[in-house]
């Protein structure tokens, strides 16, 4: 039995929440600050991958991005898993079987997996839609889970991540945190051979614990349509923004004082320090979508130029995150503009601002014109058919 024309149509854009687009368009700025620097030919970096000689602007930037750095991927994590709880459910609503929309889940996580390994082949080892479509294909149970059963996985997987991360943290220092990034390499086919050596590695451990927490809450968030309708949740929105938020600035400040070279830790409380910074993330991700969507809760905050450009944005996230990795190759490649070998980290988040700012006027002639995110429309085209 096949799914009917209704549960297999996407949701229109008018009928689309905000809240998640919005927080889309936002976070795709943290990811470009992010990635950015990991095309830069330093030859010695800290835990997240910033020069430890940089000039002094380009450490004041470094320390201030840590600050947002590691927050974006779990807040994306949480968004994919509020996406797809609300996809099942708009498709049993429709009439379609359980076993119909396990598997439509499964089917559209795997094409997220292939998206992901093209990706990671052709531009950028730091691919994140592979984890995401391994979580989707491994973890569809979650969907219908009990709620307890979310929690407990979340926290099983905080736990975890921890000592994933510590575990990158020692092997970092025992190298004496040696640039080693794939993007640095000139050869083409050994940069793509070292591209996919590098994201698998990642893909399958850090990526993983790492969106697995956050992909549980976003489940659990979407039972309560917390984004949906997020005038109906006004206080624990804002108690998870105040905490999370602030939970995130504090369990970064210990990392942003190392890795700018500013405090001097000996090696076992700077990786409990790289572990912190990175499972606060966690918290840091939730508070971030927990703030815009009490900010797509007020009166007229549909209203607004900026605010419909960064909804389009985040209505186009997949084309746009593609589209950074894209111009961060042309510009910093050695086989393109080359800007890396000498760019520093001040001028690489810099360039970081201007590509996302690019992306989201794109989004918005887009939307203005009609036109859906050419890799949205594709993976949709390959999840449903042609229907």
């Amino acid at each position: 039995m096949t799914l009917s024309p209704p549960a297999i149509m996407s949701t229109p854009l008018r009928e689309r929440s905000l809240a998640p687009d919005l927080a889309r368009g936002l976070m795709l700025l943290l990811i470009a600050l992010a990635h950015a620097h990991m095309f830069l030919a330093h030859e010695t970096t800290g835990f997240r991958g910033y020069a430890v000689d940089g000039a002094a602007l380009d450490r004041v930037v470094a320390g201030l991005v840590l600050f947002v750095d590691g927050r974006a991927l779990p807040m994306f994590a949480a968004l994919f898993g509020y996406g797809l709880a609300r996809l099942a459910d708009r498709r049993l609503r429709t009439g379609a079987e359980p076993r119909q929309v396990k598997r439509l889940v499964r089917r559209r996580s795997a094409w997220l997996l292939a998206f992901g390994f093209s990706h990671a082949l052709l531009l950028f080892f730091g691919d994140i839609l592979a984890a995401y479509g391994l979580i989707g294909l491994v973890f569809t149970a979650l969907l219908w889970s009990r709620d307890h059963v979310l929690v407990r996985t979340a926290w099983i997987a905080a736990a975890a991540h921890i000592v994933v991360v510590a575990a990158l943290g020692a092997s970092a220092e025992a190298v004496g945190h040696a640039n080693a990034s794939p993007t640095l390499i000139a050869d083409p086919l050994e940069a793509a051979a070292m591209r996919l050596a590098v994201w698998s590695a990642l893909t399958s451990t850090f990526y993983i614990v790492s969106v697995l927490p956050a992909f549980a809450f976003g489940i659990w968030a979407a039972r309560r349509r917390l984004l949906d309708e997020p005038g109906r949740h006004l206080p624990l929105l804002r108690r998870t923004a105040l905490w999370g938020i602030a939970i995130g600035v504090a369990g970064g400040l210990p990392l942003m004082l190392a890795d700018t070279q500013l405090w001097h830790p000996a090696s076992p409380v700077a990786v409990a320090s790289y572990a912190l910074h990175s499972v606060t993330g966690l918290a840091a991700g939730l508070g971030y979508a927990a703030l815009i969507a009490l900010v797509a809760a007020r009166p007229g905050r549909a209203e607004g130029p900026i605010a419909n450009a960064l909804a389009a944005c985040g209505q186009r996230s997949l084309t746009c995150y593609l589209l950074q990795s894209v111009a961060f190759t042309a510009i910093f490649s050695p086989l393109a503009g080359n800007l890396g070998a000498s760019a520093g980290d001040a001028a690489a988040s810099g360039i970081a601002v201007l590509v996302w700012a690019a992306t989201v006027v794109l989004a918005a002639w887009m939307a203005k014109a009609g036109i859906r995110g050419p890799f949205e429309v594709l993976l949709r085209r390959l999840t449903y058919g042609r229907s």
